[in-house]
């Protein structure tokens, strides 16, 4: 295995907390914000605030010079979704994934919502990715097989009639906002023989849908997106223990929606 992060003492512990809760709030922040009539452009505005207010720095922008701040993948988009003018609408899907660095330590958050919290087939399809996320996270155990993970998740989506997204998955975070374990899938591999370490700090994101197994990309470079399926996604950053794991982007404040 490559470079990963493990926590080793209190300082790294404390710095990942801190990345942690900022990328959730920020979060948090988005999602009460993000009603009928504004777009993800002038979301992406506050989000470019609301970073710099705590000291942090976009990842997507400062990694890989992403054309925004944070991603907003809005109805058939699936993943790393541009922020533009479009309007959301009452019943839109959004999904918002804001990754974040300070002091040379990395955090990764995302979740898929509706706008306006109307009961629809998305609204059903975003409660889902919920639990399987909690599925997905009580698999990431000290010793064990890292495809249990996705195992949890397949067999969870199965037992819906829903599928898994096959292109995307969760991945070390923490030096960087991409690292090893590479590739932590929403499936099960049974080939891949890798195991979680002690104190690893992984981001774990299932993506779920009903009817995409793949995804293909915009002609935009950056967008990922099926043009007849809805997909989901809920991530957060953990840190890898013999018990349940200890999740770093859980947010710490409240925004009034």
């Amino acid at each position: 295995m490559g470079d990963f992060m493990s926590i080793e003492n209190e300082i790294q512990f404390n710095k990942m907390m801190e990345i942690g809760s900022i990328v959730a709030n920020c979060l948090e922040f988005l999602k009460a914000e993000a009603k009928e009539g504004i777009t993800t452009l002038e979301l992406d505005h506050l989000a470019e605030k609301f970073l710099a207010k705590y000291g942090a720095v976009s990842a997507p922008r400062s990694v890989y010079n992403f054309p925004g701040f944070v991603c907003f993948s809005h109805e058939h988009e699936v993943a790393h979704g541009l922020p533009s003018a479009k309007v959301l609408r009452k019943g839109d899907l959004l999904n918002i994934d804001v990754s974040a660095s300070k002091d040379g330590y990395f955090a990764d958050n995302g979740e898929s919502f509706v706008v306006g919290n109307i009961k629809n087939k998305k609204r059903a399809l975003c409660q889902h990715v919920k639990t399987a996320l909690e599925l997905a996270l009580n698999a990431a155990r000290t010793g064990k097989k890292i495809n249990r993970v996705g195992l949890a998740v397949e067999q969870y989506a199965k037992k819906h009639n829903l599928t898994v997204i096959r292109d995307l998955g969760g991945h070390g975070v923490g030096q960087s906002l991409h690292e090893e374990p590479e590739f932590i899938g929403s499936f099960c591999d049974p080939r891949d023989n890798r195991t979680f370490t002690e104190n690893t700090v992984v981001a774990i994101e299932p993506f779920l849908s009903n009817g995409a197994h793949h995804i293909n990309e915009s002609d935009d470079g950056w967008t990922l997106f099926h043009n007849h399926f809805y997909s989901v996604q809920k991530e957060h950053t953990i840190m890898v223990r013999s018990e349940k794991p200890f999740i770093f982007t859980r947010p710490t404040m409240s925004f009034a929606s």
